[in-house]
């Protein structure tokens, strides 16, 4: 719609919908020009950095990448001004962002290239803070304050906004102003993964090695030409003790604590004060040190200087950049529910009670419960679902070693058991600086005692076979190991990672949804290890779930309250199961959000039968409504009473063994289980009609537009939003359908009655629909009964379909007389690719010559476009050659 240029090159897109259109309809025209004409290689406009979307009521802006973690709609975002308040109308967008001053300086200064060559777009709040740095470091500079509390200050950024990232920008941009000598980046030995070592190495070689020799820091210090030094803060603090005077404790220095709190304060702090003359310090942290929370330590304004700049959780939850907390106390041991409760601080520290947590009845039960509810909690349920991965936070190292062990024994004869692995070092008895924080665990693993030593071996000595590797406890491998297994989580190659206290502060990893939590958190420490769970990832991911086996209600509200206000609870804690059911007004738009079981009421009233959805009103109205069930559905999943409702609908009435199971996997007595019954639920069979139907309207739509049709149409279908990601979710894949055809087939040998629901699931299906025929297919000339196991029904399936693919690929090429060669590697490379395309010239290629002024040249070229897009739909996957 609108592209600006600077100094001739395409640099920023604008795509503009109407008002009342979804402002996502333009995000997904964005997404598809990037993906099939934008980024291609003799693109001009490759050289875009920024994408602009709006409808006119809301405007948003976004990077040009092409990183299928960065790509979806929730990495967009508004404009902001410095108090976070949103700027979304295009006018009021227009007049500030696209300033040519504020223009140039996101495009040139706050975008940001990562190790990996993303590219990424700093947004409004990261920005001002880093605006308030900078103008505070150059202030002090002019009036001569540098080493006061007036020439620094503190950022309070919450968990997960990206703090790294602006401290980091702060630090790159500090260097830039010519009267500063030296810039310290300055982080937490613990922070540093495999990934953040990638990023600073590249801009300070050596200085953040995990070693503790000092020698590479000072030699980097006296470089002339290295004005940025990364560096921990266990380095820095050697580096003073040891050397009584270096050149640059009189020169101008900026020190950046990429984590303000704990080791940053205390006796490395007193000797920096000593020691530098001129410095100015800024600190970030999500979780300020207050009075309230102070026990013995100076608060955060106390050491660094006043609050520059704030974005706290409640901003960051409005700004969907994290996600609400649901939080469950999950008291279903009544014989330690007193004991789960207690709240008095003194009594908790007592060694009986200890010793009371750890009863074995008590973790049995609780590691039951999670193998139990673990798939139900990662949204795992469907098969072949990828769903999230989980963490358990435990008190001690006592009771990682009994969680581990009776996790790893009551899951011994699963066919599909969660890979767990744990994690724990020594941790100093040091008093706390503030309430609730969670003791440093260093790297010293020789400090502890033998038998934690000999438990933690031996579970690096597990996750060595389960990996192929070869960690183990001395301090280097250790860290390897660390790193190793930060990688393995944020990767979901881990299931289950049991901690005391390491990865419970600082650790992203976007696929974790769950933390499950027997540990007594308070404040800075409950906030901190909550936010592992609530980094945005997808649709499916709609809070971080927290299931706690203590009471800590209280304990979760005061720490809400003290890092926000007294209205926060209701934005950062998810409704209730009831709320949900039943529906409730939204507290921050005032607008009604219908229940479970009204929006049933309603698909059931208005739609009995979804085959008779024929008129457009209805198919709007259908979509809509369907769109709502698949919303609200994604988030009762997560809950406790809604699996027990679903499991129960699941087995006949009759079926008493089955029904005593349930009630006692959800811990129901006879009374709720009739409750229960009650409930209406929509058969799984009618929703697979309704989920085909969803996707059939869908097609439709996307057909109509195509083909102009739309523009005839008095309805408007601008306000619809296909929920895509919800119905991908769902998805099951080939393998899961062929276990079932080979379960159902052995229950009952009717080829007919099979053919149905295979039908039906595959239509339910988004990513299956055009391998409908090939089941089918399969199934009538496959001799079913023969097959002996799960393994060879799948292989036979794939070696039956890989003929197939060469067949109908032949018969295309001999049908359409096209250029043999040509057309399979066209073939080839689409199915690669998972989709055809007609960028490039490689469809040219394979024509029949003709002449491209012959009449017939186009819709030749269109027909064999629409079919190979067919072809390659149907056998993507399938493997096989051409």
């Amino acid at each position: 719609d609108v592209t600006i240029l600077v100094n001739g090159l395409p640099l920023v897109q604008v795509e503009l919908k109407k008002r009342g259109v979804a402002i996502r309809e333009a995000f997904n025209q964005v997404h598809r020009y990037s993906k099939e004409s934008f980024n291609t290689e003799h693109s001009l406009f490759k050289y875009l950095q920024l994408f602009v979307i709006s409808n006119g009521t809301d405007t948003r802006y976004f990077a040009n990448t092409t990183k299928r973690d960065k790509n979806s709609f929730d990495f967009t975002m508004n404009w902001a001004r410095a108090d976070n308040t949103l700027i979304k109308d295009l006018k009021d967008f227009t007049a500030t962002f696209f300033q040519q001053r504020t223009l140039l300086q996101v495009l040139l200064h706050y975008s940001v290239f990562d190790s990996e060559n993303t590219l990424l777009i700093m947004r409004p709040y990261q920005i001002a803070a880093t605006e308030r740095i900078l103008w505070k470091i150059k202030s002090a500079y002019h009036a001569k304050k540098w080493s006061t509390l007036e020439s620094g200050g503190y950022i309070w950024h919450t968990t997960g906004s990206g703090k790294t990232l602006t401290s980091f920008k702060a630090a790159r941009l500090a260097t830039q102003l010519d009267f500063i000598d030296k810039v310290f980046f300055v982080v937490d030995r613990k922070d540093l993964d495999y990934q953040t070592m990638k990023e600073y190495q590249r801009f300070s070689p050596d200085s953040v090695n995990g070693s503790e020799s000092t020698a590479g820091l000072k030699r980097n210090i006296a470089k002339d030409d290295n004005k940025i030094i990364v560096t921990t803060i266990q380095k820095l603090h050697n580096l003073m003790k040891s050397e009584k005077n270096l050149p640059v404790y009189n020169q101008q220095v900026v020190f950046i604590f990429d984590e303000a709190h704990r080791s940053q304060f205390g006796e490395a702090q007193k000797n920096l004060q000593k020691k530098f003359k001129k410095y100015y310090q800024f600190g970030f942290t999500g979780t300020p040190i207050f009075p309230e929370n102070a026990l013995k330590a100076e608060t955060t304004a106390g050491v660094f200087g006043r609050e520059l700049h704030a974005y706290v959780i409640t901003d960051a939850i409005r700004d969907e950049k994290v996600l609400k907390f649901k939080v469950d106390y999950n008291d279903v041991r009544p014989k330690f529910r007193q004991l789960e409760s207690e709240q008095d601080l003194k009594k908790l520290t007592a060694a009986e009670t200890k010793k009371a947590f750890l009863h074995p009845e008590r973790i049995k039960e609780i590691s039951q419960y999670i193998l139990t509810h673990y798939r139900q909690k990662t949204h795992r349920l469907q098969g072949g679902g990828k769903g999230f991965n989980a963490m358990f936070a435990v008190s001690s190292v006592d009771a990682a070693k009994l969680y581990y062990e009776t996790l790893n024994k009551l899951q011994k004869d699963s066919d599909k058991p969660l890979k767990i692995a744990t994690i724990f070092s020594f941790a100093a008895n040091e008093e706390q600086d503030a309430i609730g924080d969670i003791p440093d665990e260093s790297f010293e693993v020789s400090a502890m005692n033998s038998s934690a030593k000999e438990f933690l071996s031996a579970a690096i000595d597990d996750y060595n076979k389960m990996f192929k590797t070869t960690f183990g406890v001395d301090s280097k491998s250790f860290q390897n190991y660390y790193r190793d297994l930060a990688k393995r989580v944020k990767d979901q190659e881990i299931d289950l990672l049991i901690v005391v206290g390491m990865f419970l502060t600082g650790f992203d990893a976007p696929r974790l949804n769950t933390l499950f939590v027997d540990k007594n958190l308070r404040y800075h420490g409950l906030i901190q290890a909550y936010s592992r769970t609530n980094r945005i990832y997808d649709a499916t991911k709609s809070f971080g779930n927290i299931v706690t086996f203590r009471d800590l209600e209280q304990a979760t509200i005061d720490a809400i309250t003290l890092f926000g206000d007294k209205n926060t609870r209701n934005v950062v804690l998810e409704k209730s199961y009831e709320e949900y059911m039943q529906g409730f007004v939204d507290s921050e738009s005032d607008k009604y959000r219908k229940g479970y079981l009204e929006i049933i009421r309603e698909l059931k009233e208005k739609f009995p039968d979804p085959a008779e959805i024929v008129k457009e009103r209805d198919k709007k109205e259908f979509v809509k409504l369907f769109g709502e069930y698949l919303r609200v559905e994604n988030i009762l999943q997560n809950y406790d009473e809604f699996a027990a409702l679903k499991a129960l609908q699941a087995v006949e009435p009759e079926d008493e063994e089955a029904v005593e199971a349930i009630k006692a996997q959800y811990y129901l007595s006879d009374e709720e289980i009739e409750a229960l019954r009650q409930i209406e639920v929509l058969p799984e069979r009618i929703i697979q009609d309704y989920r085909s139907t969803y996707n059939d309207i869908g097609d439709w739509l996307r057909r109509e537009r195509e083909n102009k049709a739309q523009e005839k149409s008095t309805i408007d279908w601008d306000d619809v939003v296909f929920e895509v990601e919800l119905l991908k979710s769902q998805e099951i894949n080939l393998d899961y359908i062929l276990e079932l055809i080979f379960e159902k087939h052995k229950k009952q040998k009717d080829k007919e009655v099979l053919i149905a629901d295979v039908r039906r699931m595959i239509r339910a299906s988004i990513g299956h629909r055009a391998k409908e025929s090939l089941m089918v297919d399969f199934i009538n000339q496959s001799d079913l009964d023969a097959v002996r196991d799960k393994a060879e029904l799948i292989e036979a399936f794939f070696t039956f379909a890989q003929e197939k693919l060469r067949q109908e690929a032949e018969a295309l090429i001999r049908a359409e007389n096209l250029n043999e060669e040509a057309a399979r590697r066209y073939i080839m490379s689409s199915l690669k690719r998972k989709y055809a395309s007609e960028s490039g010239t490689a469809l040219n290629d394979l024509l029949p010559k003709m002449s491209i002024f012959n009449p017939q040249y186009l819709p030749t070229k269109q027909r064999v476009f629409q079919k190979i897009s067919a072809f390659v739909e149907k056998f993507k996957g399938i493997g096989g050659e051409v």
